[in-house]
């Protein structure tokens, strides 16, 4: 079963899931890292370019805080482009007698996922806030600006915002747009959208170019990827339509903020990776 809410740390969001095993489930790109607590560890998930197939090792309870799009690096204290496709032990990152004394606190607590919580607030309030240029500039990109545009808000050239990309997200914001970009598609086809409108709400020139990112950063079809999460939502027991209320809700909400400004010029993207 999975579960999530807003957490009380800004633009985060705090899941947690009870995984028993199956076979492998792939978690596709979204443009964020998450601090894990799983199998009595702390870990860091980096920023994907390709749908991660979680192993088995990922079994059993699971707690996470999901940060936005660039505002992980000041709170780990490393740039994306050094955690972009991995995943590693936050003792990697910190000093190992700190993170095992936190790993301690989590494992003692009656509420692991409020614990986790409480270590991210806490540490946000030693770190400071995220860069607001690059949350900024994942706030445009979401919405379906243009890297031009967005590189013109923000100030920057393109070499510059490039290389500020790769230190606040992992990689080029062309990647980070087309990533934004597929997961507003999929919100769009889950709340119930045709393909085609949905691939044109997006952003994606046509169904074709939708089904192109669909394999290129998820690695399946737009059609196997929605029937396999339906089974597996069925089969942890979650609701028969194969959503939960509160995804629905939210998925909803981000598909009908894509049609209204479908009607205005959307960005053709590009199937190359910056």
């Amino acid at each position: 079963m999975y579960e999530e809410r807003a957490s009380r740390l800004a633009g985060a969001v705090l899941w947690t899931v009870n995984r028993q095993g199956g076979t492998a489930r792939p978690v596709l790109p979204d443009g964020c890292m998450d601090l894990l607590w799983t199998g009595g560890r702390l870990r860091v998930a980096g920023p994907d370019t390709h749908a991660f197939q979680v192993p088995a090792a990922y079994d059993g309870p699971c707690t996470g805080i999901r940060f936005a799009p660039g505002t992980a690096p000041t709170f780990f204290g490393v740039p994306a482009y050094e955690l972009r496709d991995r995943r590693v032990a936050l003792d990697d990152l910190w000093p190992a007698a700190h993170v095992r004394r936190l790993t301690e606190r989590i494992d003692e607590a009656a509420d692991p996922a409020a614990a986790l919580e409480g270590l991210a607030l806490r540490r946000a309030a030693d770190t400071g806030p995220p860069d607001p240029l690059t949350v900024s500039v994942a706030a445009r990109l979401r919405q379906g600006s243009s890297v031009a545009d967005t590189a013109r808000a923000a100030g920057l050239g393109a070499r510059q915002l490039h290389r500020r990309s790769l230190a606040a997200f992992g990689y080029g914001p062309k990647t980070l747009a087309r990533v934004l970009r597929l997961q507003r598609a999929l919100a769009l086809v889950r709340s119930g959208v045709p393909y085609a409108q949905a691939a044109s709400a997006a952003g994606c020139t046509d169904q074709a170019h939708l089904a192109r990112e669909m394999r290129d950063l998820a690695g399946t079809t737009l059609s196997d990827h929605l029937r396999e999460t339906d089974d597996r939502r069925t089969a942890d027991g979650e609701t028969a339509d194969g959503e939960r209320g509160d995804r629905r809700t939210a998925d909803r909400r981000t598909a009908y903020e894509a049609l209204a400004k479908s009607e205005t010029a959307l960005p053709s993207g590009s199937s190359t990776t910056a």
